[in-house]
């Protein structure tokens, strides 16, 4: 008599979300709105100003026991249809409940995000997203010259602020960096 063999079939994911959850981790990818983004690496410049950034602003929380620091790439669930990645985001002690089995599950409370290629989906589809979803406080750095761009949310909507080259000033923290 011949074995049986027992085929296992698995389910192709339907949505974006799903696909999401099947790429290996640390893949630079993002879901918002339920349509997949993938990114290439960020090149050195954009790591280093970055990377500098995030070590004065992680040294200044830690210190201050303000909450917690992450680098990029950090998974990030806004909804059911979101996914992304920020570059740089922080969480207040008091809003650590988003974090979930090692996941972030809401609204980070400051988000940074530098500029790669693609400069509108930074400036207009993050910037929508996270003030849907009540993110405080956003940064966006163009590397090529350091200039920031600074949103604050007052009620539902994002205020643009005044910026200096070099400098994000947050308002949340009561602290300026320079970088």
């Amino acid at each position: 008599m011949g074995e049986t063999t027992i085929k296992e079939y698995i389910t192709p994911p339907r949505t974006a979300m799903e696909v999401f959850e099947m790429l290996p981790e640390g893949t630079l990818a993002e879901v918002i709105n339920n349509k997949l983004y993938m990114s290439p690496a960020p090149n050195f410049e954009h790591q280093d100003l970055l990377g500098n950034l995030h070590t004065d602003m992680n040294v200044f929380i830690r210190k201050n026991a303000l909450g917690k620091c992450i680098f990029s790439p950090m998974d990030v669930y806004l909804g059911d249809k979101n996914a992304v990645q920020p570059d740089i985001l922080f969480i207040a002690t008091n809003n650590l409940g988003i974090v979930q089995k090692g996941k972030v599950k809401g609204a980070p409370d400051l988000i940074v995000e530098a500029l790669s290629q693609d400069r509108k989906h930074d400036l207009e589809t993050k910037k929508k997203l996270y003030e849907e979803f009540g993110v405080k406080e956003y940064f966006i750095i163009d590397p090529s010259n350091k200039e920031v761009f600074s949103y604050f949310l007052q009620g539902k909507k994002f205020v643009f602020q005044e910026s200096k080259k070099g400098e994000i000033k947050s308002n949340l923290l009561k602290k300026t960096f320079s970088f």
